[in-house]
């Protein structure tokens, strides 16, 4: 149980329904709740024009917090951001490496510089609208990372990277509850986003068009070269290393005579390896930056279903330890498009035994 009647609670509330209702249940609770809103990015610097006029988040959000009665602040996060997420989503594509922003803000930003902040106005616990679960072990004295109840809205594989400093001060709310009671709750209280529409976009690439922010962002050229196949023999034009990922076949701008698929990006080289569709399937795979959840590898191999993307189905794997922050995956089948720069997060039933950013 999450209540701690007489603590203090930073609530991160991005205007939308899901941090409101968190901040609601927060506050129903018993704690004496400050809301926020982390502001990451100016919208001029990764090329977003705000054409329907609408309001922003910390608008939205400081109203909610209004009408719950609770003190808020917006805190300038941008410097953070910069560094520690939009630079290295630039980085990462001009490396051949498809990174996965939200893994990096969640560890650098929300649960990292929010937490300073919460320090700083003495705030016991911090809050988020993330689905998933947050529970105690008393026997082992170790905090869990469970998934969300409604697998639909499950966000675990997204926090691997919560430490057990982390989850000792962290609240989710809406662990338990499905995304159409998150609404309700709002509906009855009032709030005018109840029904606001899903956001599924990365927050500074709102229309998907990453190659364009990077190009705005940094006013760079990269530049068209080579695709090839497996023994390096040209076979067309790719339009720069930026427009491509792993197990990619649409959008490769020119036909092969039959579907092609992207098997690998050498930056170095500035090539694009193409094959075909079963080139993209692999048993195999390395992960750095580890982050075991217990704040400890296992002391040998391990056996767990593994989850290679966001939105996969976990599968069967044997996981072997390197150390204590790499890991070696040796899957039962083969998985398809295994993506460096994403990550590979581990799973018993329910509960996440860590991950790692896959290379």
């Amino acid at each position: 149980m999450w209540y701690d009647i007489g603590m203090k609670a930073l609530i991160a509330m991005s205007g939308g329904v899901d941090s409101s209702v968190a901040a609601k249940l927060t506050m129903e609770a018993g704690y004496e709740c400050i809301g926020c809103t982390m502001k990451l990015f100016n919208a001029d610097d990764v090329g977003i024009s705000d054409k329907k006029g609408t309001p922003s988040a910390a608008d939205d959000a400081r109203e909610i917090a209004e009408h719950l009665g609770i003190t808020f602040y917006v805190l300038d996060l941008q410097n953070a951001f910069r560094r520690c997420v939009i630079d290295k989503f630039i980085n990462s594509y001009a490396r051949g490496v498809t990174p996965n922003p939200c893994i990096d803000c969640n560890r650098d930003v929300k649960f990292g510089a929010l937490l300073q902040k919460a320090d700083a106005l003495g705030c016991d616990r911090i809050v988020t609208g993330h689905y998933a679960r947050v529970e105690h072990n008393p026997i082992t004295g170790k905090y869990l990372l469970r998934k969300a109840l409604d697998a639909s809205k499950d966000q675990s594989y997204v926090l691997y990277t919560l430490t057990q400093d982390q989850l000792a001060r962290v609240i989710l709310p809406l662990g338990t509850l499905t995304k159409a009671q998150v609404r309700k709750l709002a509906g009855a209280d009032g709030f005018n986003n109840a029904d606001q529409p899903e956001s599924q976009d990365i927050c500074f690439v709102p229309d998907g068009d990453y190659a364009s922010v990077i190009k705005q962002y940094t006013s760079r050229t990269f530049p068209e070269g080579d695709y090839v196949d497996f023994d390096g023999n040209v076979i067309g034009k790719h339009k720069g290393i930026i427009h491509y990922t792993i197990g990619q076949t649409r959008g490769l701008g020119q036909s092969f005579g039959e579907k092609r698929y992207v098997c690998r990006i050498d930056a170095e080289k500035n090539q694009v390896v193409l094959g075909h569709n079963e080139d993209v399937f692999s048993s195999y795979a390395k992960a750095s930056d580890f982050n075991w959840i217990s704040g400890e590898p296992p002391e040998g191999e391990i056996r767990c279903r593994v989850r290679v993307r966001y939105k996969q189905e976990e599968q069967w794997a044997t996981v072997y330890p390197i150390g204590i922050d790499a890991a070696e995956i040796l899957f039962d089948e083969p998985q398809r498009a295994i993506t460096p720069g994403q990550a590979a997060v581990l799973y018993d039933e329910d509960v996440v035994l860590g991950g790692g950013t896959l290379v």
